[in-house]
């Protein structure tokens, strides 16, 4: 048995539900049932009830809980006092993210924090990549997930989500554009991009909007100079008039209103990248693993989500 599969049993049995001990460990719900599951199996014996409003702990579920409690007590005081956090009391790691994050992308990350540190707190702040970046520069942060990664040596960065853009359209739009590969960009010149302003994310944008006039789409003035975030609700609303267009990942998790459609960009020709980037005298251990979670080479492959 694992440390995580104890936690994980734990939360359940003490939360008397999977969606709720899912919310407490960061957790999907279905990577926890699985997790359960495969202790189970382990185990060779049935440690929970499933009912339909909830769970409860079997006989054996109940001998195990307690063994589980005081060997994870044991072990969350043995990491404090290696890592000093004993002394020094909780810690608090201070994350950075912009708005459009892969879904599944931080709350994995953080389990496997909080399954190494019980003790650290995560705050997560929302802001564009210029605002992280600077906080990051204040000490306001200690990881910033961004869009661009800063030519500076006294930052140290790991990929974290490589993500190609489709296009939102009129529904009536796409029925027009599209093919049965997905839409070409340049036929989108007669329509305005609903994008981002410059200020957002400087190097990012430039590669937009260099992209776009490659293709023959101009970009409006106002997405140059303007300091608005583009919010989902932005978007969508600038789409459904069948005057504009606005990129969007696959799988993305907002809800499109009737009469709007998401479609790949045949050729890929747009690829966004978010990267984690803290300070490289940064010596903290619960950083360490959270980056090393963030690392998209540590998945084995670029996730296309």
């Amino acid at each position: 048995m694992e440390i995580r599969e104890l936690r994980a049993f734990a939360a359940v049995a003490e939360e008397g539900s999977f969606s709720a001990a899912a919310r407490r460990l960061h957790l999907s719900q279905s990577a926890l049932s699985q997790t359960i599951q495969a202790l189970e199996r382990q185990l060779g014996v049935r440690l929970l009830q499933r009912h339909s409003t909830g769970v409860t702990v079997t006989d054996v579920g109940t001998t195990l809980l307690r063994e589980a409690r005081a060997l994870l007590a044991q072990h969350d005081r043995m990491l404090a006092e290696v890592t000093g956090q004993g002394v020094a009391g909780p810690a608090v790691l201070r994350v950075g993210v912009p708005l459009e994050l892969p879904a599944d992308l931080l709350p994995r990350a953080l389990a496997e924090v909080d399954d190494a540190f019980p003790r650290t707190r995560v705050d997560v702040s929302h802001a564009s990549s210029a605002a992280q970046l600077r906080a990051l520069e204040a000490g306001e942060l200690d990881v910033a997930l961004v869009r661009e990664c800063p030519a500076d040596p006294g930052y140290d960065a790991v990929l974290a989500a490589e993500e190609a853009l489709g296009v939102l359209l009129a529904t009536r739009n796409a029925d027009e554009l599209a093919c049965a590969a997905g839409v070409q960009l340049h036929r989108l010149a007669d329509l305005e991009w609903s994008g981002f302003s410059r200020a957002e994310s400087p190097a990012w944008h430039d590669q937009v909007t260099a992209t776009l006039r490659s293709h023959g789409i101009s970009v409006p003035d106002r997405i140059q100079s303007g300091e608005h975030g583009l919010i989902a609700e932005v978007k969508l609303a600038a789409v459904s008039t069948g005057k504009a267009f606005a990129f969007a990942p696959p799988g993305w998790p907002v809800s499109l209103p009737d009469g709007v459609t998401w479609c790949a960009l045949t050729g890929n020709p747009l690829v966004r990248r978010t990267w984690a980037i803290w300070p490289a005298s940064a010596r903290r251990r619960d950083l360490a693993v959270l980056v090393a979670a963030l690392d998209l080479t540590n998945k084995g492959a670029i996730a296309e989500r």
